[in-house]
């Protein structure tokens, strides 16, 4: 089977192979924990193929969307999955407008909408949260078909030809399901970890470039530890979360680093002997 690339497309591929346009991504970019991580998930949305963000929280999903959308210039419309998802949410809603003195009936195009018409990237969050039943109306988006018939205005929508998807799960949590094996079968699926080593150095110093080096010491030592709980199974894979991590080293320029622990890390897990267990790795770095 011959397979044609249009135009935009191998424009898109021209500049991810280019090494020039990948260093502009810059400092506040996703760092990738594996050496072709970034450039594979940019090939497979420079081809259009809905792409499926697996790893757990704050391992920097959205980080990388958010560099995609960069890299691009391509503008983001987000869905933040939950039970209550419902087809207006993804679609949009009808809503009663007045011009002039005449009222009418106008509808209000949802994210999914909006990013067809307009070749907006469609960030789809914790796609394993939605009901099974609310997203099959999406098959018809994400094969190649790229296409929505309105169910709400009866309105054909074919996808502008910048139009993207990617979707973010974090597997095994608590209030997820396992994908319908149809929507699933549309995805290229990317397994994301967490940042570990140089990645996670340059990551801090990046962020925290006049943050005392002993606190950057604290944090990298003990990123390192959380995840080798995490591969032995001794703690969650949250524990580990470098968002955390982040978010403890900033409440630490303020403050006692085993404080900033304690809130940005050890409260959140529910496990008793995980939270004491955070908390001795971190003591143990603290001179």
């Amino acid at each position: 089977m011959k397979v044609i690339v249009k135009e935009e497309q191998q424009n898109r591929l021209n500049r991810v192979h280019s090494e020039q346009d990948r260093a502009l991504i810059g400092a506040d970019g996703y760092l990738s924990p594996e050496e072709h991580l970034l450039e594979d998930v940019l090939i497979a949305v420079s081809l259009k193929k809905p792409v499926l963000l697996k790893g757990p929280t704050g391992a920097g999903k959205t980080k990388l969307a958010e560099t995609i959308s960069a890299f691009f210039s391509q503008p983001i419309q987000s869905i933040n999955c939950s039970v209550d998802l419902d087809a207006e949410a993804l679609l949009g809603f009808k809503t009663l407008v007045t011009n002039d003195g005449v009222s009418a009936i106008d509808f209000v195009d949802g994210p999914v909408v909006e990013a067809m018409k307009k070749g907006h990237i469609l960030y789809i969050d914790e796609i394993n949260m939605a009901k099974s039943e609310t997203l099959p109306i999406l098959h018809s988006v994400l094969d190649y078909r790229r296409m929505l018939t309105n169910p709400f205005t009866g309105e054909v929508i074919k996808a502008h030809p910048d139009f993207s998807v990617i979707s973010a799960i974090n597997e095994g949590y608590i209030g997820t399901t396992p994908m319908n094996e149809a929507l699933k079968n549309r995805f290229v699926s990317f397994s994301i970890p967490y940042i570990s080593g140089e990645h996670l150095e340059k990551l801090w110093q990046e962020m925290f470039p006049t943050a005392p080096k002993e606190l950057h010491n604290l944090m990298l030592n003990l990123a390192n530890d959380l995840l080798e709980q995490v591969k032995q199974g001794l703690l969650s894979e949250e524990a580990a979360s470098i968002r955390s991590l982040l978010y403890a080293t900033e409440l630490a320029l303020y403050m006692e680093p085993i404080r900033a622990i304690t809130y940005a890390i050890a409260e959140k897990l529910e496990d008793d002997q995980e939270k004491q267990l955070v908390l001795a790795l971190a003591a143990s770095w603290i001179k």
